[in-house]
């Protein structure tokens, strides 16, 4: 099994070799099945050495947790405008390594943990940020609701990177990388610089159907306080 920071493992720590080990480890097999001495073995070190740096398999996770975060925060912040192409070579460059940390992720979420919870929060508060400043500045249209709108985009992001397999076979290809990328890359700007629809008409029937949600709680409420 490779190192999951795609350098030379000569270069990192020991501690860095273990949690990249680790990384690797729940990412592919879950945070339950693999054991410290699996994952030692991996990262070429003892399992003395592991409970020295971490103290705990849940030490360990926890130092995972805040590595594997504080990557996908980075790219989080690094994904405005203008940025893409440098997105794409850091892709490029070690897709194995953005793959696992992606599978890392997903299986935070899956099992609806602390870390997991941490991870979209993230996401969604850097995005909404990144949105928040495109309005300002005028780059980005006004929309109703940016926090909405921030998870709606969070959501397409890591569609096309955890459903990756599936997706690439559909658009025709055989392996997820540049090639797709690029190819869903003018769409998307498409879809995001003119729009779908050549009219109003679903968007007012769905204003009209949440601001008829919100009349009826609100006197629901009025009535309740009565």
């Amino acid at each position: 099994m490779s190192s999951v920071d795609g350098g030379d493992r000569a270069d990192l720590t020991a501690r860095a070799k273990i949690r990249n080990a680790a990384v690797a480890h729940f990412a592919r097999e879950g945070f339950q099945r693999p054991n410290l001495r699996a994952i030692a073995a991996t990262a070429e070190v003892s399992a003395g050495l592991v409970i020295h740096h971490f103290g705990s398999k849940q030490g360990l996770r926890r130092a995972c947790d805040e590595y594997v975060l504080g990557v996908l925060v980075r790219r989080a912040r690094d994904a405005r405008p203008g940025t893409s192409p440098d997105l794409l070579r850091e892709f490029m460059s070690s897709p194995e390594t953005y793959a696992l940390h992606v599978r890392y992720m997903v299986r935070a979420v899956e099992e609806d943990s602390a870390a997991g919870n941490t991870f979209v929060t993230t996401l969604v508060e850097e995005t909404e940020t990144i949105f928040r400043a495109g309005i300002a500045d005028g780059s980005i249209r006004p929309c109703a609701d940016p926090r909405a709108l921030a998870v709606l985009n969070v959501v397409l992001s890591l569609a096309m990177l955890t459903m990756a397999p599936p997706l690439t076979r559909a658009l025709g290809h055989e392996a997820f990388g540049a090639e797709v990328l690029h190819r869903m890359a003018v769409p998307t700007l498409e879809l995001f610089t003119h729009g779908l629809y050549t009219d109003g008409t679903l968007l007012k029937d769905a204003e009209a159907a949440r601001n008829a949600t919100e009349n009826a709680r609100e006197q629901e409420r009025t009535e309740r306080n009565v």
